[in-house]
């Protein structure tokens, strides 16, 4: 059955004022399992163990992450009713620096920590002489909800303007997981899937099945099966040969963080799809919110890419699926240089090379 509408689509997470509920993705798709996670070191531990995952969802469940935790130990207890602003303020970076800590490739988490950090300094400067801890945690509580609403919106856009990439009778392969359940809306390259499938268009996607974690089998043909949209998954090996049969008509991919010259960071794997591109002529596009871009990196060359544990190379579905002691290198991410690239679509537009994202942020940099 072809669902209707985006609203059908599975969610990351739900915000529940005093809680914030989470559908575990290392669970899926067999076990849609939600978790209640109640304070800071659950939230840690959800990001740091993919339970959520994909660049614009950390940094949402992030924010409310922080401001559950401040809530948590401020913002009920009457006793604290007198607490000294910059006690407060301190104890708010300590819980975002905590956060910041968990993953250090995508740049989502960080512009999110950094607006929670800005206002929670606003809060304490101006309100310094009538300090309320309650009023103050649902004050931040507020722009955790205004930074996933704006999220929503972001992927609405991108998927607009992504779509327009898509012809009726496309093949799109696509690499990880970019949909809802990566995002706090209707995703970003999955988001242009699916509205173009909304808009009537008829397209297949190829998904690859993304070693180690299996994010593109997992969860990404879940989705797109959930959502009535033909899906064939395909090893990541398998790519170069659908594409040297002529099967794709063009590729879209996430980020995770984008450098000023287009440089970008993305699920393991996803560079030798853009050199593939290249050799087979086959249009490849990086879809993601203005928010992923890093206008202060020149290029991806200074990007710190998150090693893992090697188990997840050594095992499959917690067996050993290669000596125990061998050596393993496991990069979670890898970087596609900025000319490899098509085009990279935000909420802004289509953006063609040669990138010069430090301009266009320069024009209104998010908030």
């Amino acid at each position: 059955m072809i669902n209707s509408s985006v609203t059908d689509i599975p969610r990351a997470f739900t915000w529940k004022g005093d809680h914030l509920l989470l559908l575990d993705q290392t669970r899926l798709p067999l076990h849609q399992e939600w978790l209640r996670l109640e304070n800071l070191e659950e939230v840690c531990e959800a990001i740091k163990m993919l339970r959520v995952r994909g660049a614009p969802a950390i940094g949402v469940a992030a924010a409310y992450g922080a401001a559950l935790e401040i809530r948590r130990i401020y913002g009920a207890e009457p006793a604290n009713a007198a607490l000294n602003a910059d006690r407060w303020l301190h104890r708010f970076r300590q819980i975002t620096a905590t956060l910041r800590s968990t993953r250090p490739t995508a740049v989502n988490l960080f512009h999110c920590m950094d607006r929670m950090d800005r206002i929670a300094g606003e809060i304490a400067l101006d309100w310094k002489d009538q300090f309320e801890p309650i009023r103050a945690a649902e004050r931040m509580e507020e722009e955790a909800i205004a930074i996933h609403s704006e999220d929503e919106n972001l992927c609405s856009a991108i998927g607009g303007f992504g779509s327009t990439l898509i012809p009726d009778g496309a093949s799109v392969l696509t690499h990880c997981n970019t949909g809802s359940l990566a995002t706090g809306g209707i995703g970003t390259a999955l988001g242009a899937i699916y509205t173009a499938h909304l808009q009537g268009k008829r397209l297949s996607v190829f998904a690859d099945e993304t070693r180690p974690l299996l994010q593109g089998g997992r969860i990404t043909a879940w989705e797109l099966f959930e959502a009535g949209i033909p899906v064939r998954l395909i090893t990541d090996s398998m790519a170069a040969s659908v594409m040297a049969r002529g099967e794709v008509d063009l590729i879209l991919v996430g980020a995770d963080r984008i450098a000023s010259n287009g440089d970008t960071a993305n699920k393991i794997g996803t560079m030798p799809l853009a050199v593939l591109a290249r050799h087979f002529g086959v249009p490849f596009y990086v879809v993601a919110p203005t928010t992923t871009l890093d206008p202060s990196m020149d290029s991806g060359a200074t990007i710190e890419i998150e090693e893992r544990d090697p188990d997840e190379v050594r095992k499959f579905q917690g067996n050993f699926s290669a000596p125990p002691e061998v050596e393993v290198f496991n990069p979670a991410f890898d970087v596609t240089p900025g000319d490899l690239i098509s085009g990279i679509v935000t909420e802004k537009g289509i953006h063609r090379p040669p990138y010069d994202f430090r301009a266009l942020m320069a024009q209104g940099q998010p908030k």
